[in-house]
């Protein structure tokens, strides 16, 4: 069997999921078997015939990569408002005085589908917070899904300084849901920042599923670290501070304080400098137990990479190495050492 049919093999049998894996060493809240990681994403990216023109934008990555690890909610706001495939095109247009300085109209036949897609947009986002997304791929440039630089006619004369309508109030509504649109996600470091919140939202979603207690909240913040430090120091801090003294909270109040700032974390993207800063932290763990010659080997790897010339995995996975040799059950169940599925490739570009 040649290596392109055991990948058809594979995908016949339809999505697997590698992760998460539970690790013996990694403290893992009690509970049901884990929900589907739930990413939306604009059904044409999926290949589904459902644009103006009636075809696709069928995005690879998503449909033979990401599909292996999630459940996708396709959403096509143009068609589940009412309109045709194929259809006459359809524009934002500047207009100060309506909501978001902008409207949704037919340049063919002067229909303004404004207040219809504005209402959809606002129930569909509601119903798509009961199935608990955990991330949304939109598409680009689109009048309804396009997350920035969207074409916004002023008397004819296009900017791109708009923002699709359904995107829109799916930002403002959903803050802290990881958002990207495709073409965004060819950029290896932006990729990285949105897959890692996806899971990341995932495992806090998979935590507070259940009856949780106030261990599971301390093993899952502890787990969650420097994966923390690296994104956000200041959430870091803050969010040990409200673990800290979770006992003097409703339970309520803590879990909805607790996600917000962990998410929101998360989208702030994990910069070469922090990196660095964690793989330092990580390396003081075997000061007592690494010989010199092996600590300057991991240190020259850390230099090697906040100059640019290696990959984060390339230190990373030497750290990896000792942290499982020497049994550090701290580091060992860090979710940093493994944030998403290893064939999703992150960390292996030089950024």
């Amino acid at each position: 069997m040649t290596e392109a049919e055991g990948v058809e093999d594979d995908e016949a049998k339809g999505p697997r999921r590698e992760w998460p894996l539970p690790e013996a060493d990694r403290p893992q809240p009690a509970g049901p078997e884990p929900e589907p990681i739930r990413v939306g994403v604009s059904a044409c990216l999926l290949g589904r015939n459902v644009r103006y023109d009636g075809g696709h934008k069928e995005y690879r990555f998503l449909t033979r990569e990401l599909a292996r690890y999630v459940e996708f909610v396709p959403v096509c706001p143009e068609v589940e408002v009412g309109m045709p495939t194929p259809r006459p095109t359809i524009r934002l247009v500047r207009d100060d005085e309506a909501p978001g300085g902008q409207r949704l109209v037919c340049p063919s036949t002067g229909e303004d589908h404004s207040e219809a897609m504005r209402a959809f947009a606002e129930a569909r986002v509601a119903d798509l917070r009961e199935q608990g997304l955990c991330g949304y791929v939109l598409k680009a440039s689109s009048p309804s899904c396009g997350m920035e630089r969207v074409r916004l006619y002023d008397r004819d004369m296009p900017s791109r300084t708009g923002v699709g309508m359904f995107a829109q109030v799916l930002l403002a509504e959903w803050p802290e849901l990881p958002v990207e649109e495709e073409g965004r996600l060819h950029d290896p470091f932006l990729r990285e920042t949105f897959l890692e919140a996806v899971f990341a939202t995932a495992r806090l979603r998979e935590l507070f599923r259940g009856a949780w207690k106030t261990k599971d909240l301390v093993a899952f913040h502890t787990a969650e670290k420097l994966s923390l430090l690296a994104h956000d120091p200041e959430a870091y801090r803050e969010l040990g501070r409200l673990v800290a003294r979770q006992a003097e909270l409703p339970r309520d109040e803590l879990q909805a304080t607790y996600s917000r700032r962990f998410l929101l974390a998360f989208r702030q993207p994990a910069s070469r400098g922090r990196h660095v800063n964690v793989l330092q932290h990580m390396l003081g763990y075997f000061k007592d137990t690494l010989p010199s010659e092996l600590r300057h080997e991991v240190l020259d790897l850390v230099e090697d990479f906040r100059a640019g010339l290696v990959p984060l995995a390339v230190p990373l996975t030497l750290l990896r190495h000792h942290v499982r040799a020497q049994g550090v059950a701290y580091l060992a169940g860090q979710t940093y050492l493994d944030p998403a599925p290893k064939r999703l490739k992150l960390r292996s570009v030089v950024i």
